[in-house]
């Protein structure tokens, strides 16, 4: 032994390869969110628990799984992804595991907060490491990287189903669990930091940071905050209606009318959810892939008021089973973006090196906007569903004209007023760039 430290292959530092890894690990946890509707009947006949305990297990998810991330990214910015992916594994498998043998109500909401840490340290991680990775390419990177968290669930969703048909949801949460921590701890290992390497800087049309600032700076400064309503207004707008697809199918007899369309027929709320999810993944790369040709803020602008008028689209012509498909496509269509557009104009703003704490600290929004959507039965009450895409819609519309014509400018200001020009930002300078003060 001379005492140096192997280096691992070329491969690796590629920045591809490492976001390829990256979008596996979200594919691989996303089974935590999305495959979770699948294990509630069965438990619920199983245990003779009531619905509304089983399903407070998955908000605990949610909630720790979303405020842990700004957390989980500053010890990514402070150790790197590995570590932090490697736990988030193995936090992942366990809170499976465990899910496997509760037999009672508190072992399962100790599972769901177990669960939410470890799918916050992977979320969180993998599109922090993204942000790094592509300077030039931010929001498709993000998308891409975001994108992989519904992919993920659309290949293992058959898989589980028919594991907890023939075997019991135990068994499905045991193997898949195992399955999972294992694959998600191997591909971490395989997890670096950007390195130093040449980026041609191309000239931007839209402002961006060359001073770094760690997130006690960045919550300190009001373009943050606006950023942040930016994000509650369009999550809490989009989810307040997407929410509500389900009763308002129901309610408008559209739920289990059989639909055939590329040669499936199957009942139209099951068609429309499975369309809604490929819109859903599909639009972040794409619009990700737009904001680094036209700007974040243009981006915004287009997407955001396009939500708002599928949203009144939806109001109006849903009464037809297949408009009804069409628009809320459209609905969903313009909402996922949020979760790569907002992770790359935060880095645009406040820089690379603390990329992943920034990201998210700003993530926690989508907390925020859940704590909204109850609003959304309310207003249900009060005004029936058109009460809910009228305000739906106006709030997406609003947050889509502020983002152009109240954001894009003092962001445009304050990054000028720092002395810091419409730069671009490349992760090799990163140790000589400055530090904001």
């Amino acid at each position: 032994m001379d005492g140096t430290v192997q280096q691992p292959p070329v491969f690796w530092k590629n920045r591809w390869f490492q976001l390829v890894i990256g979008m596996l690990c979200m594919a691989l946890v996303a089974n935590l969110q999305y495959a979770w509707t699948l294990f509630v009947a069965p438990m619920q006949a199983r245990h003779h628990w009531d619905q509304a305990s089983i399903q407070l297990a998955f908000s605990i998810f949610i909630v720790t799984e979303t405020w842990l991330v700004p957390v989980e990214g500053w010890l990514v910015d402070k150790f790197g992804p590995r570590p932090v992916v490697a736990v988030g594994a193995i936090c992942a498998g366990v809170a499976w595991i465990m899910n496997s043998f509760a037999t009672t109500l508190p072992e399962l909401y100790i599972a769901a907060v177990i669960a939410g840490v470890g799918a916050g340290g992977v979320y969180g991680t993998c599109v922090g490491n993204a942000l790094k990775w592509f300077p030039d390419r931010r929001g498709l990177a993000a998308g891409l990287t975001a994108a992989g968290f519904g992919a993920g669930a659309a290949v293992t969703v058959i898989p589980i189903a028919n594991m907890i048909n023939s075997a019991g949801y135990e068994h499905a949460f045991l193997v898949f669990g195992a399955l999972q921590g294992i694959l998600i701890f191997i591909l971490a290992l395989l997890l670096t930091r950007p390195v130093a390497r040449a980026v041609t800087a191309q000239k931007r049309k839209f402002a961006v940071t060359k001073v770094d600032y760690n997130t006690a700076q960045m919550v300190r400064t009001p373009v943050f905050w606006l950023i942040y309503v930016c994000f509650v207004a369009v999550a809490a707008g989009g989810l307040m209606a997407t929410a509500q697809i389900g009763p308002i199918a129901k309610d408008l007899g559209h739920a289990k009318l059989p639909i055939t369309l590329f040669g499936m027929t199957l009942p139209l709320l099951t068609m429309t959810l499975s369309i809604d999810n490929v819109c859903n993944g599909f639009t972040r790369p794409l619009c990700g892939f737009l904001s680094d040709k036209i700007g974040r803020e243009s981006t915004m602008f287009l997407v955001f008021v396009g939500e708002g008028l599928a949203l009144l689209g939806l109001m109006q012509f849903g009464s037809n089973p297949y408009l009804f498909m069409t628009f809320a496509a459209l609905v969903f269509l313009c909402w996922g973006e949020i979760f790569s557009i907002f992770p790359a104009i935060c880095a645009d703003t406040f820089g690379s090196k603390n990329a992943a704490a920034n990201a998210g600290m700003l993530y926690t929004a989508k907390g925020t906007a859940a704590l909204l959507v109850p609003l959304a039965s309310i207003l249900a009450a009060m005004g029936g569903w058109n009460a809910v895409f009228i305000v739906s819609a106006v709030i997406s519309i609003t947050a889509g004209v502020s983002a152009k014509f109240v954001l894009a400018p003092k962001r445009a200001r304050w990054i000028e007023a720092q002395g810091d020009g419409h730069a671009f930002v490349n992760p090799t300078t990163q140790s000589s760039s400055r530090t904001a003060h």
